[in-house]
């Protein structure tokens, strides 16, 4: 029988140092607001900043300490969008890689206007209401059709 140390360990020598350089240096938590017009449509911006900048996504972007999920959603829908929301229910969660190995966290939720005109700024290069049908022709973020789809945003 070899000896409990040999036994158990997880890696082999050196390789610790490997694993250990590609975990994410901190995960940033965000919020994505889901907001469809009376047409049906979907409020898409366009990222001004990395990480992908010049891709469509959902308005959003980081929970600033102190701020809980809702405060932080609707302070960034004003930002980037210049609209007031109200924030309805969670749809999901997804993790993106961000810069440097970061992690994004992202909580996405339902969210309705409450007032305001839609008017990029912020963040968002540009902001407008995009019909579901054209999202296959449009620079998107990762993952965006397929999270949307596996919550029922899409059909």
């Amino acid at each position: 029988m070899l000896p409990r140390a040999e036994r158990y360990q997880a890696c082999r020598a050196g390789a610790a140092t490997l694993i250990m350089s590609r975990v994410s240096s901190s995960v940033i938590p965000c919020v994505g607001a889901v907001i469809r017009d009376d047409e049906g449509r979907l409020l898409l911006i366009k990222r001004g900043h990395e990480p992908g900048a010049g891709l469509w996504s959902l308005p959003g972007g980081r929970i600033e300490p102190g701020e809980t999920g809702t405060q932080a959603l609707v302070r960034e829908m004003r930002e980037e969008t210049g609209l007031t929301v109200k924030v309805g229910r969670l749809l999901g969660t997804v993790s993106r890689p961000g810069l440097d190995g970061d992690v994004i966290d992202i909580s996405d939720y339902e969210a309705t206007i409450i007032t305001g005109s839609l008017t990029p700024g912020d963040d968002a290069a540009d902001a407008r209401w995009v019909d579901t049908a054209d999202l296959e022709s449009m620079p998107i973020t990762d993952g965006l059709v397929e999270a949307l789809t596996d919550w029922g945003v899409l059909g």
